[in-house]
């Protein structure tokens, strides 16, 4: 008799152990995937869970976004450049249940696919592109990466290349490349410059022809601003038209009488 309180007491705790085994707590971002004799049985989650000990097991997932860093990979591109590119990855998880029951590893496997999908969609463009595309780039990874996770239940947000390294003698001959397009536009520029200049001068000079008038005011213009420097002697022409307006000034009246 006086081991029956005892023994009742023993169960109770064992009892109560396992009910607090059995308890879970899964936090607003956790998800549980519970197993019931090997089998699938349901999600749970988030709050309080009850799973009962040797009949069923819970898999915690985080539903959390994973911010991913891809390792550099050696990318040869289209113009048989090689340089090394690194990128980061943002996924999370959106089915918990394929995410667990389809792929062994889903951050494992998100991983070695980033890094070959990289690779492979860089390897298709040229290094001016990768240089100047980035956001395209990024979008055809991040597309790719999303349609091929799809199974597992996960979902890639966005992809961002982070750094495209050259080796020394590629930026070299890259800044050669830059300097010589630099020297093309300048001479473009220059050429357009002239070009304008030449169709101002064309224009200017058929007003002036159509007015002589205009082209003999033009030319006193000149010699005064010329005659305000006195530090150089310049000799300047006189059109025909100007000598003949300036014998006829000078003639005396008389031999005006006379040759009319």
């Amino acid at each position: 008799m006086l081991d029956l309180p005892f023994g009742l007491g023993g169960i109770a705790l064992l009892l109560l152990a396992l009910l607090f085994s059995a308890l879970r707590v899964l936090r607003e971002y956790q998800r549980g995937v519970v197993f019931q004799l090997g089998r699938f049985w349901k999600v749970k989650g988030p709050g309080l869970v009850l799973v009962i000990p040797g009949l069923q097991q819970m898999v915690r997932v985080d539903l959390r976004v994973v911010t991913m860093d891809v390792a550099p990979q050696d990318v040869i591109s289209r113009d048989n450049v090689s340089v090394k590119v690194n990128a980061v990855v943002f996924f999370r998880v959106v089915d918990p249940a394929r995410a667990i029951i389809q792929v062994e590893d889903y951050l494992m496997a998100t991983s070695q696919l980033a890094q070959t999908t990289l690779r492979v969609v860089l390897g298709k463009h040229e290094l001016d592109e990768m240089l100047a595309e980035r956001e395209r780039l990024n979008l055809d990874v991040q597309k790719i990466l999303d349609a091929q996770t799809d199974a597992w239940g996960i979902k890639v947000t966005n992809v961002e290349i982070k750094h495209i390294d050259l080796n020394e003698t590629m930026v070299r001959a890259i800044a050669r490349q830059a300097e010589a397009e630099r020297e093309r536009r300048a001479k473009v520029i220059h050429a357009e410059g002239e070009k304008q200049a030449a169709a101002a001068l064309l224009e200017a000079a058929e007003m002036l022809a159509r007015q002589p008038e205009a082209m003999q005011l033009r030319y006193l213009q000149t010699m005064t601003q010329v005659a305000g420097d006195r530090g150089s002697t310049v000799v300047l022409p006189l059109p025909m038209e100007m000598l003949g307006v300036i014998g006829k000034a000078l003639q005396p009246p008389a031999a005006k009488t006379g040759a009319e």
